[in-house]
């Protein structure tokens, strides 16, 4: 007896367990439920989180994002209004904010995800198709600060005038798009455009213009940079002959003046002892023509050798 109650005990304990596991749910910070029943919405969407009840086995908890979502369209070929080819790359944010509208048309993400690049793609294509392709580069006219110098002799540079600009296109896609989401129960909270490029056919032509254009601002200043250097070559050679002559001058002062000092001396010495004066010069010239291999040829009356024969 006490087994059989012990076993219905367990089975009653093990089937609480089952009823309450299947009734409750934990509702995470970032989602939200619509719970429902043979597949029809029953109550309101829960979006507090916690730990929630609802009917075992009948009901069911359906859990959807509460936090921003992400759409990454697919790069595709779009013509500009001047024949433009590019390839634009877009992505745009969304969030559920009706649960009820987004289970009973779209049911889960996969099919949402379908739904923008349907509402997108088409507004993003429009738009873009709309305007000339500066449009959707910029934002304003402004006149680039890098090729303001590079003006050619016989014209000047294009100048585009932007109407809307890059920002205003995106806020047009947003609009557009959001206004057919909202039966889905979906909001397109942001639309950007990630990247634009021209197509494979001119990309190569586009960037020979732009190195031919680089290339001419490099010229340029290579030009003024050799003119620049030139007159600083200038400069210093015209600064380095005055610095040469005023040394010229100044050691030409000195020797004069030391030629001057020497030449009053020797005359002092010579008047003082002119007999002396000679002996010591006719010494010197002795010493710089007498060498060890010298000849000299002279009569024996010559003045030359008079120191030999003794002073007279």
């Amino acid at each position: 007896m006490n087994s059989i109650i012990k076993t219905l005990s367990l089975i009653v304990i093990a089937a609480g367990i089952i009823l309450v596991y299947s009734a409750a749910y934990i509702v995470d910070e970032t989602e939200q439920v619509l719970v429902t029943q043979f597949g029809r919405v029953v109550g309101k969407p829960v979006t507090t989180p916690g730990l929630k009840f609802k009917l075992p086995f009948f009901q069911v908890a359906n859990f959807f994002p509460k936090n921003l979502l992400t759409w990454d369209g697919e790069p595709g070929q779009v013509p500009t209004k001047d024949k433009t080819y590019i390839w634009v790359d877009a992505f745009a944010r969304w969030k559920i904010v009706d649960p009820i509208k987004y289970f009973q048309t779209v049911t889960n993400e996969i099919a949402a995800i379908e739904r923008l690049d349907d509402l997108i793609d088409p507004a993003m294509r429009n738009l873009v198709t709309s305007y000339p392709l500066v449009e959707s580069v910029r934002n304003t006219d402004r006149r680039m600060d890098t090729l303001e110098s590079v003006v050619d002799e016989n014209k000047e540079r294009v100048q585009y005038k932007v109407d809307l600009g890059r920002d205003e296109i995106t806020k047009r896609i947003l609009k557009q798009a959001s206004e057919k989401l909202t039966q889905f129960g979906i909001e397109l909270v942001d639309v950007k455009i990630k990247r634009i490029n021209y197509i494979e056919n001119v990309r190569d032509a586009v960037y020979n213009r732009m190195i031919a254009e680089r290339n001419q601002i490099a010229e340029k200043y290579r030009a003024e940079g050799m003119g620049e250097a030139s007159n600083i070559r200038g400069e210093k050679e015209k600064e380095l002959q005055v610095i040469k002559s005023q040394a010229y001058k100044d050691s030409q002062t000195v020797k004069g003046e030391a030629d001057a000092t020497a030449t009053k001396i020797y005359a002092d010495a010579y008047g003082a002892d002119p007999d002396f004066y000679a002996f010591i010069k006719t010494m010197e010239v002795y010493k710089e023509t007498m060498k060890k291999d010298s000849t000299l040829i002279l009569s024996t009356d010559s003045d030359f050798m008079k120191y030999f024969k003794g002073i007279e």
